[in-house]
This record gives structure tokens, C-alpha cells and sequence, in this order.
């Protein structure tokens, strides 16, 4: 028992997920490095696709989501059969969801560029990269799904494992495939779209065979069959909201990227260098939010509610910490970073002049992130989709397009909005968490449950 709470501790669960993510992180970062000795519009394509993937991710994460919190709740109760068979539920409904979104980018490809609004000269390029990457999406959604479910566990270093072998994949093919090695071809950015999809199957093969062994009864191929009508709506209950809230801001990210575009080709290049260097800080941060969902989660199951509270507390205080020292490392060393990838003056004037406003927006994504999660450690989803649903469209896409493009602010006024769209959001969240609704909910969820038995 004191080997399995350790296990469950915040850092315990953080670590292993912090470098599962910074090794996604540098599969995202070496495309962009090495794409860079291709062009800088090459660089531009791999920027604005990627947050269409991430759109598509995230639909994948939401049911994933859903799902994790049920087992880690479940396994919380000591209810393992049922933990398994929402695990189960949740894999079905991310492969089928893949495999669906798979053949729509694969066909839909061309039309797509287009509604990017990606610059006429790039959009061949972006066709190309779309219908690879995107074709293969059954394999991101084996990675998301399965993976969420493995975590919630408790299992969060398997994933991360899982994560260097397609990192040693990945780049591997990538010096292949761009430089020409062993007497093949350079392929340019039509060989780092297959290289991305190569690993991707590698990586989540490797994650089914995991997930098989994750629970004390091994999933065998026949369990894939099982459905539970009840803890597939209880799923969906959670899940919906995620879903919506998710994808709320991918999409927002996608149009304000679409409208980045809209100012120029370089800003677009420097909005996705900054993008590349300011992940390391939001990949802290997310970590340690991800690691503290799955303890409150696992804390809420057991009844541990005062001990779930303030988990949420202790993730913000060491989040805040670490992201905002990595904020100021970016602040010194940024235009040194940004010259790794591109030699253009006008580029790195852009990204040097964001590194300052950074230092304000890295803090209040942490916030967010972190009452976020614990909201819905505890299932408190909808509230989380409809603060998030309107917010981030009216403050985030909707200041950007006023700041950014009406008043000419460019890249620093869309940074403006993006900042008081975190802040707004990270008030409310955290307003809610201090109700503490979900230990009224649940007491008074058992006090029904007493009155039924009763009668």
C-alpha cells in the first residue's frame, strides 16, 4: 500500500509524463529544425497543420479524457472489472473516431488547405504534408486514447518509454529522408510527413500491447467486444464537454493562426517558431496538471475529498514556480534560441519583441491548466465547456482579430488577447474550485444513496 501511494504521488506521476511530453515535445521541434534546412515556408506549412492536428487530437483527448477519470476514480473505489471495462469502452470509441477522421483528411485535403487560408504559393505543399499526417490520424488516436488510459492508472512511464523509441524513429527517418542519407533521395516535406506517420504506428502498436497488461486481468483481443450501456453513457457524460471545451481551443488557436496568416508569411513563421520554443514552458506546466488530475481524481474515488482540494493548491504553486523560471530562461536566451531556426532578420525581430509578453502569458496558462484539470478530476466538465466555449471566442479569437488585425497590432496584439483570455479563464475556474461544489455533490450522492437502501 505505501509503494502503490508513493507511486500516486505528484511527482511521481509528474515526472514521467513531463518527459513523455518534452520528447513529443522534440519529435515537434526536430521537424521544425530540420524542415527549416528546407525553407522557411516549409517551416510555415508544418506551423498551421500542426494545429489542425492538434484540433483533431483533441477530440481524441476528450473522449480519452473522459474515460481516464472514470478508471482513475474507479481504481480510486477499488472497483478494478469496472475501471477495465471503461478503459475498453474508452479504446473502442478513440479507434473508431481515428479511422473515420483518417479517411476525411486523406480525401479532404485540397479543401482544407483552402479553409486554412494558407497563402496560394504554399498550399501544394500543404495538401501534400495534410493528406500524409493527416491519413495516419487512427495512429494518433491509439496514441491519445490508449495512452489516457494508461496513465490514469497510475502507469505514466510506459507512455513515456513509448515516447523515446518514436523520437529515435523519427529522427532517424527525418535525417533520411531530408539529407539523402544511405544513398536515398531527399524527399523534402513530403518525406517528413511519412516519417511522422512510420512513427506513429510504431509508437502505437508498442501502446496496445501496453494497454493489454495495464489492468490486473489482462485485455485480451475478445474484450474488445465487451459494452457496458451505463458506464458507456456515464463515459459520454464526461466526455461531451471535453470534447467541446477541447476542441473550443484547438479551433481558436487554429483561426488565430488563420488570421496570423493574414499579416504575413513571416509573422506566421515567427508565431511558429515562438509556438516551438514557448512549448517547453507549457510542457512543465501541462505535466504537472496532468499528474495532479489523475491524484485528485484518484482521491476523489476514495472519499479523500479535503486531500483532493488541496492538491489542486500544491499544483499550482509548483507549477507557477517552474514555468515562470523556464518563461525567463526563454526571456534571456530566446533571440540566441530563435536563430537556431531561421537566419531572417525580419523573423527574429518579430519573436525577439514576444519574449517579454511571454513572462505575463506562461503564469496565467498555469492557473488555468491546473484548475482546469482538477475540475475535471472530479467531473465538473460542464462548467469547464461553457466558461472555456465562451471565452476563448469572444477574448481570444475575437480580441486578436480586433487588436491584431482592425487596430494593427499585429502579433503583439493577438499576444494581448491570448494573455486576457487565460487570465479571464483562470479567474473563473478558480472561483468554482473554491465553491467546492463537488464535495456537496457527492455528500449529497451518498445521502440519496443511504435514503434508497432505507427505504
Amino acid at each position: 500500500m505505501l509503494g502503490k501511494e508513493r507511486g500516486m504521488s505528484l511527482w511521481m506521476l509528474a515526472w514521467p509524463v513531463f518527459l513523455e511530453m518534452f520528447l513529443q515535445f522534440l519529435l515537434g521541434t526536430a521537424d521544425t529544425l530540420m524542415v527549416s534546412h528546407i525553407s522557411d515556408d516549409a517551416v510555415a506549412v508544418i506551423g498551421i497543420s500542426s494545429q489542425l492536428f492538434a484540433a483533431v487530437n483533441i477530440l481524441f483527448m476528450a473522449v480519452a479524457s473522459g474515460a481516464g477519470i472514470l478508471v482513475a476514480q474507479r481504481l480510486g473505489a477499488k472497483k478494478e472489472a469496472e475501471g477495465r471495462l471503461i478503459g475498453i469502452i474508452g479504446a473502442k470509441l478513440c479507434l473508431g473516431l481515428g479511422a473515420l477522421l483518417s479517411v476525411l483528411l486523406y480525401f479532404g485535403a485540397g479543401p482544407i488547405v483552402r479553409m486554412l487560408q494558407l497563402p496560394t504559393e504554399l498550399q501544394p505543399l500543404g495538401e501534400t504534408y495534410i493528406s500524409i499526417v493527416g491519413g495516419g490520424m487512427i495512429f494518433m488516436a491509439a496514441m491519445a486514447g490508449l495512452g489516457t488510459v494508461i496513465r490514469n492508472t497510475g502507469n505514466t512511464r510506459s507512455p513515456m518509454y513509448i515516447a523515446i523509441g518514436m523520437n529515435i524513429i523519427h529522427i532517424g527517418m527525418n535525417y533520411v529522408v531530408i539529407y539523402g542519407a544511405f544513398g536515398i533521395p531527399p524527399l523534402g516535406l513530403e518525406g517528413v510527413a511519412w516519417s511522422t506517420t512510420i512513427s506513429r504506428l510504431a509508437g502505437a502498436a508498442t501502446m496496445i500491447a501496453v494497454f493489454c497488461s495495464c489492468f490486473q486481468q489482462r485485455i485480451e483481443w475478445k474484450d474488445f467486444r465487451l459494452f457496458n450501456r451505463p458506464l458507456f453513457k456515464e463515459t459520454l457524460k464526461i466526455s461531451w464537454p471535453l470534447g467541446i471545451s477541447m476542441s473550443s481551443w484547438c479551433f481558436t488557436q487554429l483561426v488565430i493562426f488563420a488570421l496570423i496568416a493574414m499579416i504575413g508569411s513571416k509573422e506566421l513563421s515567427a508565431r511558429t517558431y515562438m509556438n516551438t520554443m514557448e512549448s517547453f514552458c507549457f510542457l512543465i506546466g501541462f505535466s504537472i496538471a496532468l499528474a495532479g488530475q489523475i491524484r485528485i481524481a484518484h482521491l476523489y474515488g476514495s472519499g479523500e475529498h479535503q486531500a483532493a482540494y488541496r492538491c489542486a493548491y500544491q499544483v499550482i504553486w509548483v507549477g507557477l514556480v517552474l514555468v515562470q523560471a523556464n518563461a525567463l530562461l526563454l526571456y534571456w536566451f530566446g533571440e540566441e534560441a530563435i536563430r537556431f531556426f531561421t537566419n531572417d532578420p525580419e523573423i527574429i525581430m518579430f519573436g525577439v519583441s514576444l519574449l517579454a509578453i511571454n513572462l505575463l502569458l506562461q503564469p496565467a496558462k498555469m492557473v488555468n491548466m491546473a484548475i482546469v484539470n482538477a475540475l475535471t478530476a472530479v467531473g465538473d466538465t460542464r462548467y469547464v465547456m461553457i466558461v472555456g466555449f465562451i471565452v476563448m471566442w469572444l477574448v481570444a479569437v475575437g480580441g486578436s482579430y480586433y487588436m491584431g488585425i482592425r487596430l494593427g497590432w499585429g502579433l503583439h496584439g493577438i499576444y494581448a488577447a491570448m494573455i486576457a483570455d487565460e487570465l479571464l479563464r483562470g479567474l473563473l475556474v478558480l472561483v468554482r474550485w473554491r465553491a467546492k461544489r463537488f464535495m456537496i455533490k457527492s455528500t449529497a450522492d451518498v445521502q440519496t444513496n443511504k435514503a434508497v437502501v432505507i427505504q
